[in-house]
C-alpha cells in the first residue's frame, strides 16, 4: 500500500519534518484539552489585631539640635508646633515599634501634623460649650 508523505512545518524552531498526509488531515478537535487545576489553599489563621498603642514623637529643634520633647502624644506635639515660626523649624520623630526606632516623619507628614495647630483651643473650646 501506498502512502502519501508531506512536510510538516508545524514544529517550534526545531526544522520540518515528513509526516504521514493522515497525521495532518486528523481534526483540531481530536487532542485533548488541558485539565484545569485548582488549588485550594489552606484558610488563614484569623490574627486577633491588638489595639493599636497611641502615637509617640520626638521633636528636635533644628537650630539648636536640642530636642524639645520626646515621647509626647499627638496633642502635646501639635501644641509644641504652636510656637515655631514654620513646619521645617523643628524635626519631628515618631516611635516605630515595628523597627525599634524613631523614624523621622516626610515632609507631608509634618505639614498634616503643622496644619493641625490652632485646632486643640478650638476642639477645649467647643467640648466645654457643649458640656455647659
Amino acid at each position: 500500500m501506498r502512502k502519501t508523505w508531506v512536510l510538516d512545518t508545524e514544529t517550534k524552531g526545531t526544522g520540518a519534518h515528513v509526516v504521514p498526509l493522515e497525521k495532518t488531515l486528523q481534526p483540531f478537535g481530536s487532542e485533548q484539552d488541558l485539565a484545569l487545576v485548582e488549588l485550594d489553599r489552606p484558610a488563614r489563621p484569623a490574627e486577633a489585631s491588638a489595639p493599636r498603642a497611641p502615637l509617640r514623637f520626638k521633636v528636635v529643634d533644628v537650630m539648636s539640635a536640642r530636642v524639645l520633647a520626646e515621647g509626647i502624644g499627638t496633642r502635646a506635639t501639635v501644641e509644641l508646633l504652636e510656637g515655631m515660626r514654620s513646619a521645617l523649624d523643628a524635626r519631628i520623630y515618631v516611635w516605630s515599634a515595628k523597627m525599634g526606632r524613631w523614624r523621622l516623619l516626610t515632609l507631608n507628614e509634618r505639614k498634616a501634623l503643622w496644619r493641625l495647630r490652632g485646632r486643640t483651643a478650638l476642639d477645649q473650646g467647643t467640648g466645654a460649650e457643649s458640656a455647659g
